[in-house]
């Protein structure tokens, strides 16, 4: 965290295809000239207010109000009140949100959703917790699935259950539970449609993708545990992103550590 006085930035490149970057601040004196992005930018405030001018209006940004700034489009921003404001934003790539809907965007660049907006909090939530890139990779697509929605005005059609479709992601994820796989390679894999995908594995084993691969993950964490590895081989053995990773996960499904886990056996 970059700060200065009242002013904080937090800024990082996650390893999440589609996003450019994650950017936290909070400011009170802070003014934004009038600049333009070559990403789309997803914008939501914890605190006080935002305004900004976009194409000639005059737009505010506050409570679970969420802005969608188009790319190449000029605007400014600035606290709408002299406590200043806490904000995150996400820079968006174009390749996943296409550059056809900017005019919809410019049209109508803030929505009042509150199902958006809880998507990009839960987004934002896992960005900033490492080795959860998997699941931030779903929790985007949900969202990107949401603003299409709202920038086309037409809700999507129902989808019927599609539970082969369903079996044949979980067998790779089954297949590859150690390495790992993005939902990019799995929806290439098996042609299919990230948001349908998703939708079709929680329909079908009531959980998303991500927590299926955790737990397996973890399954297979169990015996090395026991046999006496050390917990920090035994997350890099299983595909955790570091020990501290597979003790958060391990905790949260088993409600034990790994060391007490491991050490959890009878005495002789």
């Amino acid at each position: 965290m970059v700060a200065d006085g009242t002013e904080q930035v937090r800024a990082w490149q996650p390893r999440v295809p589609g996003i450019v970057e994650v950017f936290h601040a909070r400011f009170v004196e802070h003014v934004y000239p009038m600049h333009a992005h070559d990403a789309w930018t997803l914008l939501i405030v914890d605190e006080g207010a935002v305004r900004y001018d976009l194409d000639r209006h005059e737009y505010g940004v506050l409570g679970t109000a969420v802005s969608l700034l188009p790319p190449h489009v000029p605007h400014n921003g600035q606290a709408a009140t002299a406590h200043g404001f806490r904000k995150r934003v996400l820079y968006l790539d174009t390749g996943r949100l296409p550059e056809t809907m900017i005019g919809s965007a410019v049209d109508t660049p803030t929505f009042t959703d509150p199902l958006l907006h809880l998507r990009i909090r839960q987004l934002h939530t896992v960005l900033a917790t490492p080795g959860e890139e998997f699941e931030a990779a779903g929790r985007l697509t949900l969202v990107h699935d949401r603003l299409d929605t709202l920038l086309r005005g037409i809700e999507p059609p129902t989808r019927h259950a599609d539970p082969r479709l369903a079996h044949r992601l979980r067998d790779i994820l089954d297949s590859r539970a150690t390495e790992g796989v993005s939902l990019d390679e799995a929806a290439a894999e098996l042609h299919a449609d990230p948001t349908h995908l998703i939708r079709a594995f929680g329909r079908e084993f009531g959980m998303p993708p991500h927590r299926y691969l955790i737990a397996r993950r973890v399954d297979l964490a169990r015996p090395l545990l026991l046999s006496g590895m050390p917990t920090r081989d035994v997350a890099a053995a299983t595909g955790f992103h570091d020990q501290p990773h597979l003790t958060r996960h391990f905790k949260r499904i088993l409600g034990t550590t790994p060391a007490r886990y491991a050490h959890s056996g009878p005495t002789h």
